[in-house]
């Protein structure tokens, strides 16, 4: 049988071919591209927000003819401004890839002028949409294929600084704490970071995802489901909790002052911690609360972290971890003296020479 359906179009490229490009370009709004984006894209808009609305609104209460004519002079106005400042020095073999919302009129245009000058462009087949379909399908299919050692430990253990000296030493780590821009805790939000939206979080997640080895172990950090605002999206949680742990064991003097290493922003900020420390009054009380805050603006930062520590930290911890990691009892154990360096060094050169053991070889 002859086969005639058409050739696959040469300015299409799909999510799998991404690495083959130079740059990947999003002309939606800035407002869609805040909500989210393909990791690395730049954007380039051939509409403002306030543009797109003035298009929408005539298209519905003028006319579609007069609304894609007030369209196309926009666009074409952006595109030569954006070939004028940001693209003016792209050399001859840059080959970008460029989308928007549903791989239509806006990409299309964009594209289109792009290899009308001799760029190598092409547009993402079906847009973003393509592209979020791809991602969700990912994140419920991958975490499967990953074995994960899941670092546990108190609060304050120092688990995220145990992820980075793993990582300065070639492991494979996958830092959910900075993928959401929080620590994890009530107290958790980074000064002058928000948290990206759930989508940009879970595109992060995707891109930090697509990078890992299922061959070599992965290390993670215990989390709950949640992680400030965002979810950690199921899949990935439930292979977390079914997964191998290791057991991060420090003082608790050691960390109170890891914490406040840490939270050290706080301590520049005592009125910003007594509002955070409100999210605590149907637990603890009024009057605890109000101890706590008087210890802040005290600068008795010791007492109040070890408080912290014991009349909250530790009894949330314990409670989550025995319940959603079973295989902690048999958890690697991991002894920190001290908060130095060198300590959280010589723990991390302890899991990597496990990943050597044939028992952990599998």
């Amino acid at each position: 049988m002859i086969d005639r359906s058409p050739p696959p179009a040469r300015d299409r490229a799909d999510i799998g071919q991404l690495a083959q490009f130079d740059q990947v370009i999003d002309v939606r709004t800035p407002a869609e591209f805040a909500e989210d984006h393909v990791p690395g894209a730049i954007n380039l808009p051939v509409l403002s927000n306030e543009e797109r609305v003035q298009v929408g609104t005539i298209y519905k209460q003028v006319s579609p003819f007069q609304a894609k004519k007030l369209g196309a002079a926009l666009v074409a106005h952006n595109i030569a401004r954006h070939l004028e400042t940001e693209l003016a020095d792209r050399p001859r073999a840059w080959r970008p890839l460029v989308y928007c919302w549903r791989g239509g009129k806006r990409s299309g245009a964009f594209t289109h002028v792009l290899r009308e000058i001799g760029w190598d462009a092409r547009q993402l087949d079906g847009g973003y949409k393509s592209y979020r379909r791809a991602v969700v399908a990912d994140l419920e299919a991958v975490p499967a294929r990953l074995r994960l050692r899941v670092v546990c430990g108190l609060t304050g253990s120092g688990k995220s600084r145990l992820l980075g000296v793993l990582a300065g030493e070639g492991a494979q780590v996958l830092d959910l704490e900075q993928l959401a821009a929080h620590r994890g805790s009530v107290l958790g939000n980074l000064p002058d970071a928000p948290q990206p939206s759930q989508k940009l979080f879970e595109s992060r997640l995707w891109d930090a995802l697509r990078r890992l080895d299922p061959a070599r172990p992965v290390y993670v950090e215990s989390e709950s489901k949640r992680i400030g605002q965002l979810h950690v999206p199921q899949a990935l949680i439930d292979r977390m909790w079914g997964s191998e742990c290791v057991q991060l064991v420090v003082g608790r003097g050691v960390r109170v002052e890891l914490l406040k290493e840490e939270y050290d922003h706080f301590l520049r900020d005592p009125d910003g911690l007594g509002r955070q420390l409100d999210c605590l009054v149907q637990l603890h009380g009024k009057q605890t609360i109000e101890r706590w805050k008087q210890l802040a603006r005290a600068g008795d930062w010791d007492t109040l972290v070890d408080e912290l520590l014991v009349r909250h930290y530790d009894p949330a911890y314990t409670r989550s971890i025995v319940t959603h990691y079973p295989a902690l009892p048999h958890a690697r154990r991991l002894d920190l003296a001290s908060g130095t360096p060198a300590s959280f060094a010589a723990a991390a050169r302890a899991l990597l020479a496990d990943e050597r053991e044939p028992a952990l070889a599998e």
